[in-house]
């Protein structure tokens, strides 16, 4: 019974601390962010994304990192994965409409 006991409290901090780590993956790439640490910043919000691939905030994050970086192809590619988790993001819109005039997509920056 002790060893049920023990395996079951074990299990409860194992699946807290996860959880505690997991939210301080994107607190901690934002801070990183605003403190200019660009690519420090990149890695963790791409490590938060792997623990929470549907964390809609890491995608936008990216993809203003990939416009500092000029990237185009990889802003449009979080961009539209940020739409496609909260398709009310009113940044992520602008962002991509702002991305598609500068590609000269006027036809698609006019749907945006």
């Amino acid at each position: 019974m002790k060893k049920i006991f023990f395996i079951i409290l074990s299990l409860s901090f194992y699946l807290i601390s996860d959880s505690i780590a997991k939210e301080n993956f994107f607190e901690e790439a934002k801070n990183k962010y605003d403190k200019d640490q660009i690519e420090d910043s990149k890695f963790l919000f791409q490590r938060n994304i792997v623990f929470n691939p549907k964390d809609a905030k890491s995608y936008l994050y990216l993809a203003k990192i990939y416009k500092l970086e000029d990237n185009d192809e990889f802003q449009e590619q979080n961009l539209n994965t940020v739409i496609l988790l909260n398709p009310k993001n009113e940044e992520a819109v602008y962002l991509l409409a702002l991305l598609k005039i500068k590609q000269s997509d006027y036809k698609k920056s006019k749907e945006l």
